[in-house]
C-alpha cells in the first residue's frame, strides 16, 4: 500500500499495540495467540501493532518475532499491520513478512551523546529506518517516560526524512510535553498523522487534536475504546464523555507505577476476559503482578456492566 493510503486508512482508527501470550516455559501461547486473533477480527480493526514495546519486539528472537508477525499478517488479512523496528534489520523482516508499516523504536542508545553528534545520530537512525521503504511512523517518548526527547528542530528534520507518515507521542505524565508536540505538528504538518500514544489520558490527547489512537491499552477491552474515538470524531459528546471516564479508569489499573508491569496487567486483563488462556500471561522481561495489582484489575472488570465484558 502506498503511504498516502496508509495514511488514509490509519486515520481516526484505534490501533491495538498487542502483547504476546508468553508462558512460564517462554514460549508463545498458540491457542491464546488464535483467540486474541478471532477477537481482533470480530472488531474489524483498521490496523493493529506488532513488535512495539508491548509486544517486546526488542528483545525476543528474530525466529519469535517472524512467528507474530506472520501470525496475524494470516489473521487480519485486510488490516495494516505495523512492525515496531529499532535496525534496519528488523524493518528489513517486518517488510519481508508483510507489514505495512514500520513504527520507530526510540533511539534511547543516543541519549547521552554530545548534542550536535546526538541530532546527527538521531535522523541517521531513522533514514535507515527510512531505506525499508516501507511508510514511517516516528515515535516521541520524551525521557522521563523512558524514550529521548525531540526539539522542535530535529522534529522539522525527522519530518522530512522519506516515507514519514505521522507520530506516535507518548509522554506518560507530562500533558504539557504533548500539547506542545501536538501544537507544533498541527501548526507546521497538518499533512501528517498525530497519533496519541497516551494510555492515562487518551480522551484529553483526542481533544488536543490527536487524529489516531495506538496504545498497549487497546489490546483488551478494544470495543468501547473504538466507541471512544468514534464518539469524538462524530461530535458526540454524550457517548465521548460516557466511554472516556470509563477508559480512564481502565487506565488507572493498568497504567500505573511501577510502569513497567503494564503487559503482565494487559495480559492477565485479556485472561479475565476469556480472550487468552490463564497460563499466558507470562511476560518474560517484566515483574511478577502483586496480589493487590490483580484485585485492582479484577475488581475493576467485575463492576463493568455485563455486555461490557464481551467487549
Amino acid at each position: 500500500m502506498k503511504s498516502n493510503d496508509i495514511r488514509n486508512r490509519l486515520r481516526h482508527a484505534l490501533i491495538p499495540a498487542l502483547p504476546v501470550p508468553f508462558t512460564t516455559e517462554r514460549t508463545i501461547h498458540r491457542e491464546s495467540h488464535i483467540r486474541m486473533a478471532e477477537y481482533m477480527a470480530d472488531l474489524q480493526l483498521a490496523g493493529i501493532a506488532v513488535w512495539a514495546h508491548t509486544g517486546r519486539g526488542m528483545l525476543m528472537t528474530s525466529p519469535e518475532r517472524a512467528e507474530v508477525l506472520t501470525h496475524w499478517r494470516e489473521s487480519l488479512p485486510n488490516a495494516v499491520i505495523i512492525a515496531g523496528a529499532g535496525s534496519h534489520a528488523m524493518a528489513d523482516q517486518a517488510r519481508s513478512l508483510g507489514a505495512d508499516a514500520i513504527l520507530c523504536h526510540p533511539p534511547t542508545h543516543l541519549r547521552n551523546r554530545p548534542e550536535r553528534e546526538r541530532t546527527s545520530a538521531i535522523i541517521s537512525y531513522h533514514e535507515e529506518l527510512s531505506n525499508s521503504g516501507l511508510p514511517l511512523i516516528l515515535f516521541y517518548l520524551y525521557d522521563a517516560a523512558g524514550g529521548i526527547s525531540y526539539s522542535p528542530e530535529i522534529l522539522d528534520r525527522l519530518f522530512a526524512v522519506p516515507n514519514v507518515i505521522g507520530m506516535k507521542i507518548a509522554t506518560l505524565d507530562s500533558v504539557m510535553t504533548f500539547q506542545d508536540v501536538a501544537r507544533h505538528m498541527k501548526t507546521e504538518y497538518p499533512e501528517m498523522l498525530l497519533i496519541t500514544g497516551e494510555d492515562r489520558f487518551l480522551g484529553y490527547s483526542l481533544m488536543m487534536g490527536a487524529d489516531a489512537s495506538l496504545i498497549g491499552m487497546g489490546s483488551a477491552l478494544t470495543a468501547p475504546q473504538v466507541d471512544l474515538l468514534k464518539a469524538w470524531y462524530a461530535e458526540d459528546m454524550v457517548s465521548f464523555f460516557y466511554y472516556s471516564d470509563l477508559i480512564d479508569r481502565f487506565s488507572m489499573v493498568t497504567f500505573s507505577q511501577p510502569m513497567e508491569g503494564y503487559i503482565a496487567r494487559m495480559l492477565y486483563a485479556l485472561s479475565w476476559l476469556g480472550i487468552v488462556s490463564p497460563e499466558a500471561t507470562y511476560d518474560p522481561w517484566g515483574r511478577e503482578l502483586s496480589r493487590e495489582e490483580i484485585q485492582r484489575i479484577a475488581d475493576f472488570l467485575n463492576a463493568l456492566p455485563a455486555d461490557m465484558k464481551r467487549r
